[in-house]
């Protein structure tokens, strides 16, 4: 007689259904008694990596920060880089200077920390001064008297050239005279100019002699006003030696003096040099006030422009201290490469140097920057302009639309600054890898990478770092403190986060806002600090505010119009467990699941594949079912089975495969005819060996199944079987602990699928072949007879020919397909 295998799984007890956190491990009676948190928890890896990075100096080690949305990553770096920062040396100041020479090419000057905006200020005391000390120089009695002396040099010329040719004229009867177009000669006679009438009664000879003295003298005027306009020329060349003289005088000792202060910085002294010339070239804008005339508007009157003295600080180090640490919430090429500015006059868009704007990699320059990729691969240029200036490793300020030819206008070439900077960016896993893969320039200008975990040891260790980062939490928000009951509380309820009793969440967003949630509810009770109760109360608001479609399913369930036994027993009918995440909330239902056998040709047939209602994981675990049956009851036969299983009252697509042991218990009992247990729920994946597997949700399908038996009445029978691996995730709420600690409700760990058909059918397992001590008394041996019996039948039907009218059932869909 074979020995059965009879299984004795017993329900877990109340321990093993939630792990609390000891308050006996903390040593302070609230979180102001804490010191703030400075490190991170259970993050070596990403910290290593921090290290390294910023460490190297070399091109090309830019880090790529990566892990789980809400860990608080960001947060976690930019406090360890301004840290780090802190340590460093202040990098230079840049401006951006005209360049007298070619004013589109403005020139960049590094300068001291500090010392930017210090040449900037200079440079306007400057011009304000010039603009007074000019003027003042040309009113002086020097100027004039040396003005005064060139002007009588000069028309002693003039009056001595032309008096001389008027003595000569009158020797021949002409005189010269001055008229408003200029000089003319006429003839005379006894001193008086002789009127044409008269002039015609000459006689013939004393005519032609005027008209020959007259033509002489003409010559010798043309020559004279020749030498005439090229003294004038003398004079302007004179006056204007004059004038540079006398705006060096004015401009040199204040030149000097602003030199001094910057002797050594060559290019600032070379710069100096050149507004000095220009200053002196330009004089006149000093000299004029660009007042309009009586009765012109003002607005027509050119005004002098000394726009081009001033300096654009790009750079400014002002006031600080370390290297800079910076954070660009909007990375568009602009904010990040920078842009240059228009304005517009007379309806013409004009630019210079002064309307250069600086980006975030100006601003970070010697220091770090922190991106968003995903914001930066949103924006168009960004990337692209990012690399280049990595690459490069310059700061060229290039306008997009001029890039790619979308506009042609004349517009400035400012002078590259050198770049030297440690660029973060901060995202998740798939943008790593995919640039990785798809972008050869990643892999050479980010060679770091951070990798946060999703979830940390949950251990005393970090169970205080954990408390002390509340604490820090609770400072920065300026919330009430919170007690030890409150902090374990909230440990607790992060390791329910992370499905697993010996981890923690990483997800320090969610610890925030359960954070002010709690503050909320203990400020309204009128507490000095928040207690465990404060924290239960935020939980269970939370889930209520997000639980409307959670009831409104459990309703149907209810009034019968989702069909759930939860009592009786039921032959190919099991209670599986779906779990639905909707944002952030995740809760359970039930689900029927139904198994019917009959002769076939080894097929299971999944009817939500069928449909194109089931998932590529899903339709992976019936296949599963279908070997591990024809592997333990039909390995030295033909298969002669063909089963079909499906999800009830489901309409919507279902993959998975945590439902795979309830179809496999389902087929088992159809097969054996062994009805199962209505008031148990199953959950679990199995393998072909019929080992069952871990899932995920196990606490939300544990509690989705409680709530439907327990708004019906808790009798003691009701359960759910769970993979024997997922005990150690088990953090279920406190009413499904106290229900388990009454007797009412119960928790079974199986690891076999013989553990859960046992369970669910009340009957041995046995052994997987048929004898006739346990074929009617085992489920294995109920199946192996059954199977038996169905390959016998399908020999029959063999040798009597009729095998032809039973094709495999695929075979058959197929041609129905195509008919």
């Amino acid at each position: 007689m074979t020995e059965l295998m009879l299984h004795s799984v017993l329900p877990l007890t109340p321990d093993k259904l939630y792990t609390h956190c000891d308050t006996a491990q903390f040593g302070f009676s609230t979180t102001a008694d804490l010191e703030a948190l400075s490190e991170f928890i259970g993050q070596p890896r990403a910290a290593s990596s921090l290290e390294f990075a910023v460490g190297v100096r070399r091109q090309g080690y830019n880090l790529y920060v990566m892990g789980p949305a809400g860990s608080g990553k960001h947060a976690m770096v930019e406090q360890f880089l301004a840290e780090r920062a802190r340590g460093e040396p202040c990098p230079s100041d840049w401006v951006y200077v005209n360049n007298f020479e070619h004013p589109h090419k403005p020139l960049a000057l590094e300068l001291p920390a500090g010392r930017g905006s210090a040449l900037r200020e200079d440079m306007q005391r400057l011009i304000g001064e010039l603009r007074i000390a000019v003027p003042a120089m040309f009113d002086s009695d020097e100027y004039r008297t040396r003005g005064e002396h060139i002007d009588a040099e000069f028309s002693e010329r003039h009056e001595k050239a032309f008096g001389a040719l008027s003595e000569e004229a009158a020797t021949h009867n002409v005189t010269l005279l001055r008229t408003p177009t200029g000089f003319s000669l006429a003839p005379t006679k006894n001193g008086e100019v002789i009127a044409a009438e008269d002039y015609e009664k000459l006689p013939m000879e004393e005519k032609k002699r005027m008209d020959e003295a007259i033509v002489m003298l003409q010559q010798k005027l043309e020559r004279i006003i020749r030498t005439v306009m090229q003294w004038r020329k003398e004079r302007s060349e004179r006056i204007g030696q004059l004038n540079r003289e006398m705006t060096l005088l004015a401009v040199e000792h204040l030149i000097d003096d602003l030199k001094s202060r910057y002797r050594e910085l060559p290019r600032v002294i070379t710069y100096l040099d050149a507004v000095q010339e220009d200053v002196i070239d330009n004089e006149g804008d000093f000299r004029h006030t660009g007042e309009a005339p009586p009765n012109v508007p003002a607005f027509l009157v050119a005004q002098p422009s000394f726009r081009r003295y001033q300096v654009n600080v790009v750079i400014d180090r002002n006031g600080r201290d370390g290297a800079p640490v910076i954070t660009e919430a909007h990375p568009t090429y602009q904010n990040i490469i920078g842009r240059m500015e228009h304005m517009s006059q007379f309806g013409t868009l004009t630019t210079d140097f002064t309307l250069v704007k600086p980006g975030a990699l100006h601003r970070a320059a010697g220091g770090y920057l922190l991106l968003d990729a995903h914001k930066v691969l949103q924006q168009w240029g960004a990337w692209d302009g990012l690399k280049r200036a990595l690459s490069t490793r310059t700061l060229r300020l290039e306008s997009l639309a001029e890039m790619y030819s979308m506009v042609s206008t004349v517009t400035l070439e400012p002078e590259p600054i050198p770049l030297d900077v440690k660029v973060v960016l901060i995202g998740d896993r798939n943008i790593y890898y995919l640039l990785y893969q798809y972008d050869p320039d990643f892999a050479k200008l980010f060679k770091v990478c951070a990798d946060f975990e999703d979830e940390i040891d949950r251990s005393s260790e970090n169970a205080m770092l954990f408390a002390r980062m509340i604490g820090t939490a609770l400072r920065r928000e300026k919330l009430l403190p919170f007690d030890r009951g409150a902090v374990a509380r909230m440990i607790e309820r992060s390791s329910r986060e992370t499905g697993d009793t010996k981890k923690l969440s990483s997800n320090i967003s969610m610890v925030v806002d359960l954070l002010g949630e709690a503050d909320y509810w203990a400020r309204r009770a009128q507490r000095p600090h928040v207690t465990a109760e404060d924290v239960q109360k935020a939980i269970d608001t939370q889930l209520y505010r997000s639980d409307r479609l959670r009831e409104r399913v459990h309703e149907q369930i209810h009034r019968g119009t989702v069909m759930i036994d939860t009592s009786g027993a039921r032959a190919g009918q099991i209670n599986a467990l779906s779990v639905y995440q909707l944002g952030n909330v995740a809760f359970a239902e039930p689900t029927r699941i139904t198994a019917t056998t009959r002769l076939g040709a080894g097929e299971v047939i999944d009817v939500q594949r069928e449909v194109e209602l089931g998932g590529s994981i899903h339709s992976k675990g019936v296949l599963i079912l279908s070997s591990f049956l024809s592997a333990r009851y039909s390995s030295n036969r033909p298969h002669s089975l063909s089963a079909s299983l499906v999800f009830e009252q489901t309409y919507g697509k279902i993959d998975g495969d945590s439902a795979s042991l309830a179809e496999l218990c389902a087929l088992l009992s159809s097969l054996a005819d062994a009805p199962i247990r209505q008031s148990l729920a199953v959950t679990g994946s199995v393998n072909q060996l019929g080992q069952v597997q871990a899932i995920g949700a196990v606490n939300e399908k544990i509690e989705g199944f409680f709530d439907i038996c327990s708004s019906r009445g808790l009798t003691g029978e009701q359960g759910v079987l769970i993979p024997a691996t997922n005990v150690e995730h088990l953090m279920l709420r406190h009413d499904v602990v106290a229900a388990a600690a009454e007797g009412k409700f119960h928790i079974y760990p199986v690891a076999t699928v013989d553990e859960a058909i046992t369970l669910l059918t009340g009957m041995a397992a046995g052994v997987p072949g048929v004898t006739a001590a346990d074929a009617d008394s085992t489920i294995n041996g109920r199946v192996a007879k059954r199977l038996h019996q169905l390959t016998a039948l399908r020999q029959s039907f063999s040798g009597s020919g009729a095998s032809r009218r039973l094709p495999p059932a695929s075979s058959q869909r197929e041609k129905e397909k195509h008919a």
